[in-house]
């Protein structure tokens, strides 16, 4: 039972770098209703960084009608159908194995 997450690595690390990337990015949403964009602030400064590569992606998709944050809430949207993606070619590989 151990080894059962070495044994799907290959599912296990991207499918939590992606949550860790959503889960910031609601982190980022919420913190954006108490900073102001340009905030000083190194927790809030640090969200921004983190998150920044993913909402760049998702900003050069989407309309620029959209407010910067729904373009988060989009962004949170897309990684959370990545992992659903992810998810699905990792069964359907480990069911063309068996």
């Amino acid at each position: 039972m151990s080894d059962s997450f070495w044994s799907l690595w290959y599912f296990q690390i991207p499918n939590y770098i992606v949550a860790v990337l959503m889960y910031s990015m609601i982190g980022r949403f919420i913190l954006s209703f108490l900073f102001l964009p340009d905030s000083r602030n190194y927790i809030f400064r640090a969200f921004v960084r983190l998150t920044n590569p993913v909402v760049a992606v998702v900003r050069a998709i989407t309309p620029l009608a959209v407010p910067p944050r729904i373009v988060l809430l989009f962004s949170v949207l897309w990684l959370l159908v990545l992992r659903f993606v992810l998810l699905a070619l990792t069964l359907g590989a480990a069911a063309q194995q068996t």
